[in-house]
């Protein structure tokens, strides 16, 4: 199990937050395959408490979502206070996450996500800001960060000692800088080191493709649990794997192209009944190409599938996939979504890596069109 505060987690996996990923109907998909901790997208806090229409829409909940979790994002420690009682207060949010660990430029330009750990001060404004919004709750507040900026610039072991003192629940740690972004792989000893370093538990995040990943992430660094994100894209089963694995129990069987195209199915149903049926199979495009990844579907089956336009012909065009086609085994552990490759700098405000204090700073346009990523 996993313990964040007065939370307990049956098992020990939490489903990264991704843009335009882990909306309501994803997070009852992958859900109904397995047990976990599943976070909402990225939202700002500026957009809940000045009650941005964009930002209010993503805090939609499935009705079998007795676990709310959202992650917000924000650079003003009066903003995070005020947004996390909002969370707590109108929305009955159990676990509120901070991202600290967003790589993309347009956030690290402006001095938020990955960047923000640099300014210790700040950093720490912020996490009791968040801590003492939601204390009267009895909400635990996590935070997830990056090795650091870079090599050079490394932030973690600070971060995790700022997070601990601010009286945070946990803390996740993607074992990469924001220059590799998605690019390389995770580096799990920086893991193992902020293990050492904290006594509040950490959840290892980066490189989880398989169950075996996560068991394999825990035994060599003594993380609490683990982080899950490109690793599902296409596989929600995942987490019925590692539900399984995490209990001891024996692997299972890998699914047939059949059995994909059920889930595939249900995933269009769920996005339906969340969005609207023309809207909702307009969002399901982007995950043919995952879903399908290695199964022999043909070139004009797939172009089909990512023009769909509603259930009927979603249901019309899965009957023509070969239900008996087996898994491609090849697929096994291969990195899945973005990668992209390592940037030679992170986008930074100007003199941002001067000082580490950073209350000072004007950071007013920092969340501006960021929630959902």
């Amino acid at each position: 199990m996993l313990q964040l505060g007065g939370l307990t987690i049956d098992t020990p996996v939490v489903l990264a937050p991704m843009a335009g990923i882990t909306n309501a109907a994803y997070r009852r998909l992958c859900a109904e395959q397995g047990a976990g901790l599943y976070v909402c997208e990225m939202i700002t806090s500026r957009g809940i408490v000045e009650g941005d229409q964009k930002s209010l829409d993503m805090l939609t909940f499935d009705a079998r979502e007795t676990v709310r979790s959202v992650q917000l994002y924000g650079v003003d420690p009066v903003y995070i206070g005020r947004a996390v009682q909002i969370l707590c207060d109108s929305y009955g949010v159990a676990h509120i996450d901070l991202n600290f660990g967003c790589p993309v430029p347009k956030v690290t330009r402006k001095g938020g996500g990955a960047a923000l750990p640099w300014k210790r001060n700040l950093l720490g404004a912020i996490l009791r800001s968040a801590v003492r919004a939601a204390t009267p709750y009895g909400v635990p507040v996590t935070m997830k960060t990056r090795i650091g900026i870079d090599l050079s610039h490394q932030t973690y072991l600070d971060a995790g000692r700022i997070a601990a003192d601010s009286g945070a629940a946990a803390i996740g740690l993607h074992g990469r800088t924001a220059s590799q972004a998605y690019s390389g792989q995770a580096d799990w000893s920086t893991i193992a080191a902020l293990v050492e370093h904290v006594d509040i538990p950490v959840l290892g995040n980066g490189d989880i493709w398989e169950a075996g990943d996560a068991l394999r992430m825990v035994a060599e660094t003594g993380c609490a649990g683990v982080i899950v994100g490109r690793g599902c894209l296409g596989r929600p089963w995942l987490f019925r794997d590692l539900a399984v694995a995490f209990a001891g129990g024996e692997a299972l069987n890998l699914p047939t192209l059949g059995e994909v195209a059920d889930v595939m199915r249900r995933h269009g149903e769920l996005l339906a009944e969340l969005m609207g049926e023309q809207r909702g199979l307009r969002d399901f495009r982007k995950h043919v190409p995952w879903y399908l990844k290695g199964f022999p579907a043909g070139g004009e089956l797939r172009a089909a599938l990512g023009m769909v336009d509603s259930l009927a012909r979603l249901v019309e065009l899965l009957a023509q996939l070969d239900r008996t086609v087996p898994f491609p085994v090849a697929e096994l552990g291969a990195p899945r979504g973005r990668q992209g490759s390592p940037r030679d700098h992170v986008v930074l405000p100007q003199g941002w890596l001067d000082d580490t204090d950073g209350l000072t700073a004007d950071l007013t346009e920092a969340e501006l069109g960021i929630s959902g990523g």
